[in-house]
């Protein structure tokens, strides 16, 4: 009642979240709400694609989800954040005028029904369909349902057309393709861009008989002394070896860095930021006396589950690196520090848009501190190895100049690119090794490439 008496006529209560949907959705809508919402999150928000479709803590429309509808959306968000600037592109085509301002909710929904009417196995129709229900339920949306619908019939109609018209566009954001051209050249960041769009390898690092593991697994024998997997149906826990503790998944790129120390038997090592454990797990196998150091307490744990499984034994110190003290200096090293992760695009397609020229520069400020702590951890005449999966200079190359510069007691040692067969042009006149997803030539079958990667070694002299 109102303070005259009268009724108060009836309001429809306004939602908390306008992108929360009433009433039983269409099949498939809830999928393509969370893929949407979980887009904005990376693009918009800067947010991990990794923590949104994590199963215990990620982004609730996501964890609402059965298995398999959980897989299509991590397919339909993996498919946009490679083809990004590409589906940008499509839609732009077919505007009449850019959107408005604000209506990043509406770009979104777009963006998820463009990748799947060009790069993914779904009918158009449903594609459609869906998309205009999304922007029907969605109040923010709603006055631009029939736009959705005809940009994205049209779409579906001119494909192979708007296919060929943006094919030449770089798939990386402007911002890091600039960088890629000013370390690598025009031609070689159009093939390293290009790469991105391949699948990824599954790779494994073997204890022993590389050749023997990829006979019996279906693989081949990488260079790096790895095996490669065909394409197969199960899960990783599934194969031969697994149980037993014979082999981990590892990128080819991220097996380098131990294997740089060669034998290390009888000496005392160190693994910084070692979680989840692949090269501590390597560095026990060269004989070395390991201790794993990694921060966080949780990544320990993990760290240490991994080491089980394969049968393997490290110390673990949970410990702020920068304020790490050893009872007793290292004879060697490995410091995979943090970064950006611009080598592994092709596993995690967000990486470029949910990070920016400022994170570098922070981490590579980070790396040149943790490396200068790493390097009063070493004995003389100790090797340091300093690694990291970025493909950008100013957190590898750039970094290993400064301290070189004015640190005596350290220099550089050269890899020997003959030790490398098949490798020897990921390896600089300086001798770092320096990787890149557009590297490796595989037999047919068989996915290509590897993971961007930096590496180098260097000698403590005094």
């Amino acid at each position: 009642m109102n303070s005259d008496g009268k009724k108060k006529p009836f309001r429809k209560p306004k939602s908390s979240n306008p992108g929360v949907v009433a009433g039983p959705a269409k099949p498939g809508f809830q999928v393509r709400a969370a893929a949407a919402k979980i887009l904005a999150a990376v693009v918009d928000r800067k947010l991990s694609l990794d923590g949104a479709v994590d199963n215990e803590h990620g982004n609730p429309a996501y964890k609402a989800l059965n298995e398999g509808d959980r897989a299509l959306v991590r397919a339909i968000l993996n498919t946009t954040l490679r083809h990004l600037p590409r589906i940008d592109a499509a839609i732009s085509r077919l505007l009449e005028s850019p959107l408005p301002e604000g209506a990043r909710a509406l770009h979104h929904v777009l963006a998820i029904a463009a990748a799947q009417i060009l790069y993914l196995d779904v009918p158009d129709h449903a594609a459609v369909d869906l998309a205009v229900e999304q922007s029907n339920q969605d109040p923010r949306n709603r006055r631009f349902a029939k736009l959705v619908n005809a940009v994205l019939r049209r779409l579906g109609r001119e494909k192979d057309q708007i296919l060929a018209e943006i094919a030449t566009i770089p798939v990386m954001p402007e911002w890091f393709l600039q960088r890629l051209e000013k370390a690598y050249g025009k031609e070689r960041a159009q093939s390293i861009s290009e790469s991105q769009l391949e699948p990824a390898a599954i790779d494994l690092t073997v204890k022993a008989d590389a050749q023997r593991w990829a006979e019996r697994l279906g693989g081949f024998a990488l260079p790096t002394g790895g095996v490669r997997l065909a394409a197969f149906e199960g899960s990783i826990p599934s194969l031969e070896g697994f149980s037993e503790g014979d082999w981990w998944v590892q990128d080819a790129a991220a097996s380098i860095p131990a294997q740089l120390f060669g034998d290390l038997t009888g000496k005392r090592v160190a693994d910084l930021c070692a979680a989840p454990g692949g090269k501590t797990a390597q560095l026990v196998l060269a004989g070395g006396d390991v201790t794993a150091v990694e921060q966080s307490e949780n990544r320990i744990k993990r760290l240490r589950a991994n080491l089980d499984r394969l049968g393997l034994k490290a110390e673990t110190v949970a410990s702020d690196l920068t304020k790490y003290e050893p009872a007793e200096l290292f004879d060697a090293i490995l410091l995979d520090a943090p970064c950006s992760s611009t080598g592994t695009t092709r596993r995690h397609p967000d990486v470029l848009w949910a990070k920016g020229p400022e994170d570098i520069a922070k981490l590579a400020a980070l790396q040149e501190r943790l490396l200068r702590h790493a390097i009063t951890l070493l004995k003389p005449d100790g090797t340091i190895v300093f690694s990291n999966c970025s493909l950008d200079p100013a957190e590898g190359e750039d970094v290993v100049a400064r301290v070189l510069s004015d640190t005596p007691s350290v220099e550089r040692a050269a890899v020997d690119p003959e030790r490398w067969p098949g490798l020897e042009a990921a390896i600089s006149a300086l001798g770092e090794f320096r990787t890149t997803p557009d590297m490796l030539e595989v037999p047919a079958g068989f996915a290509g490439g590897l993971d961007g990667f930096y590496a180098v070694v260097m000698r403590r002299v005094a």
